[in-house]
Order: structure tokens, then sequence, then C-alpha cells
């Protein structure tokens, strides 16, 4: 008897991380705001990032790190507060890991059902960065 030894994964491609940065910048620009937006894999492994002209440089991190928590959970890191309610022990234990970001801005990229990335935003106010990486979703026709 064969057992399986690896299971087939989607990725997001360069050319789609590419697009859905782009789009994020395009609506930063609308909203009047210079944002960092990086878009990683399933893996959380970064494929596309972009910074606008004299965006946050604290901000790069945050954005890499919004989308890495977003594509390693599956939901936006906005949702968190309602994940961690009451719970402060909890709290206090998830701000302690490196990486996860428990604030708006970071969404998953889920297409046809299957995780393939995550797409994360730092510039604005946590809902101007959330609106900026739904942009991005809805340019490669997803939300």
């Amino acid at each position: 008897m064969t057992t399986a030894l690896s299971v087939p994964s989607a990725v997001i491609t360069a050319s789609a991380a590419s697009l859905a940065c782009q789009a994020a910048v395009a609506h930063a620009e609308a909203l009047g705001i210079r944002i960092n937006v990086a878009v990683t894999d399933a893996s959380g492994t970064l494929a596309a990032f972009l910074r606008m002209p004299n965006a946050f440089l604290h901000s790069i991190d945050i954005a890499i790190d919004k989308a890495y928590t977003a594509a390693s959970f599956g939901f936006p890191t906005s949702q968190w507060g309602g994940v961690i309610g009451d719970d402060e022990l909890l709290r206090i234990g998830l701000n302690q890991r490196q990486r996860l970001v428990l604030f708006g801005g970071g969404l998953p990229i889920v297409a046809d059902d299957q995780r393939i990335g995550g797409i994360g935003v730092s510039g604005g106010s946590a809902e101007q960065d959330e609106a900026c990486a739904r942009a991005g979703l809805q340019a490669l026709g997803l939300d």
C-alpha cells in the first residue's frame, strides 16, 4: 500500500501578485494616502511588494506581516478582536508572537476555494489599509 507523501497546492502567480499591489496603490492614491503593500503566497513567503514614495518606513514590515498573518490564518487581520474576545491572556500571548498582526489591513487571497496567498497594506488607518487591500483583491476578480 502506498501513502501519499505530498499534496498539490495552488499558489498565486507573480503577475497576479503584482497586479494586486498595483491596484492597492491606485486605491491609496485615490484616498490621498501613502502605503506599503505586500502579497505573499499561501505559505507566507513574499511574492510582491510596492512602497509608495514617502510611505512610512516602519510600515514596510507591518504590511508584509499583515499579508503573512492573513495567509497563514485565512481570515482578515481585522477579525482578530472577535477571535480573542475578552481573553486577556490570549491577547497578551498573541501580541508576543513575531509577525502576527492583530489589527486591520491584511486579507487572505482565496481563489476557487483555495487560499493562494495574503495581501497586507500599511500606511493609513486600519480601515483605509483594508480598503486598499480589498482593491487588490477586486483587481484579481476576487473579494
